[in-house]
C-alpha cells in the first residue's frame, strides 16, 4: 500500500478554480494531441502476414485468421505468462481485469480483442477460472507468434538479453532492461490486426509505457489526490498484486 506523506500546497477555492482552469488549457491539448497520434496510428501502412500461426484455443486448433471471429479488426494482447510461469504477470492481471467489461463493445464494434501467451492452454484456462474471466485467451506455445511480434526472448538468450529481437512489431534501437524482471523472457505488448479480402495484416504494436492507458486503475490514480503515490518504483514492484492477493484490510468495501 502506498505510504506517500509529503504535504501539499493548499489554498482557497478561488486560487483552486484559477488553477483549475489553467490546468484545463493544457489537458484539452494533451485531448487533441491524443486524438492527432489516433489518427497517425491508423495511417500506419499495413504489412501482410503471411506467416501461417497456429494456436491452441477453447475450441481447438485455429489461425490467425480464425482469430477474428468474424471482425475485420482484431487486437491481440501479450500477456505475460509464459510456460514454466506460476501465475500471470501483476500488471498485465491488472490491465485484463478490464477486458471482461469493454470486450463486448468492441465486438460490437467490427473489433475482436484476444490475449494470447505462451504457457500451455490448461495453464491459461486454469488462471482464467481462478481470475473470473471470460474474454478470449489462447496460446501460442506451438508456434513463433511471440518471438515474431517482439515479446518473448529466445530462451537461450536468457534474461540478461539487452535488446528484444527485431521482429514485426519492434523497429532498431526498441530495448528492454531484464536485469530486474523476474518474469523475462516474456514481456507484454498490444498488436492490432486487419482482415481484408481474406487477407490479415499487422497495422501496430505497443510495448512498455505504450500500454500504460489500458490500465484503468493507473489512469483513476492519475486523477486521485497523490497520484500513483509509487515513490518512482515500477508499479509491479511498489504495490499492485492480483486481484485476489490483497488483503482483507485493503479491499474496498
Amino acid at each position: 500500500m502506498a505510504t506517500n506523506e509529503k504535504k501539499h500546497l493548499k489554498g482557497t477555492r478561488t486560487e483552486w478554480r484559477a488553477a483549475r482552469i489553467e490546468l484545463l488549457k493544457a489537458e484539452k491539448e494533451h485531448t487533441r494531441r491524443g486524438d492527432e497520434l489516433a489518427r497517425l496510428r491508423q495511417e500506419l501502412p499495413w504489412v501482410r502476414v503471411d506467416k501461417q500461426y497456429r494456436f491452441d484455443t477453447d475450441a481447438g486448433t485455429a489461425s490467425l485468421a480464425n482469430l477474428f471471429q468474424g471482425r475485420s479488426q482484431l487486437l491481440v494482447y501479450h500477456f505475460m505468462l509464459g510456460p514454466d510461469y506460476k501465475a500471470g504477470c501483476p500488471s498485465c492481471s491488472a490491465i485484463a481485469d478490464g477486458f471482461n467489461g469493454f470486450a463486448v463493445h468492441l465486438a460490437n464494434h467490427d473489433v475482436m480483442l484476444t490475449a494470447v501467451s505462451r504457457a500451455p492452454l490448461a495453464k491459461l484456462q486454469a488462471y482464467k477460472r481462478r481470475m473470473g474471466w471470460s474474454f478470449p485467451w489462447v496460446s501460442s506455445l506451438r508456434n513463433d507468434f511471440n518471438l515474431d511480434y517482439g515479446v518473448s526472448l529466445p530462451v537461450s538468450a536468457g534474461p540478461s538479453q539487452p535488446e528484444m529481437p527485431r521482429g514485426p512489431g519492434v523497429g532498431a534501437g526498441h530495448r528492454y532492461n531484464f536485469t530486474k524482471d523476474a518474469f523475462a523472457p516474456e514481456m507484454p505488448g498490444l498488436s492490432a490486426f486487419a482482415l481484408e479480402d481474406g487477407v490479415v495484416y499487422h497495422t501496430y504494436s505497443c510495448y512498455a509505457r505504450g500500454l500504460d492507458a489500458f490500465n484503468a486503475a493507473n489512469q483513476l490514480l492519475d486523477r486521485a489526490p497523490k497520484g500513483r503515490d509509487e515513490d518512482g518504483l515500477p508499479v509491479t514492484v511498489a504495490w499492485l498484486r492480483r486481484h485476489d492477493e490483497y488483503e482483507p484490510a485493503t479491499t474496498a468495501s
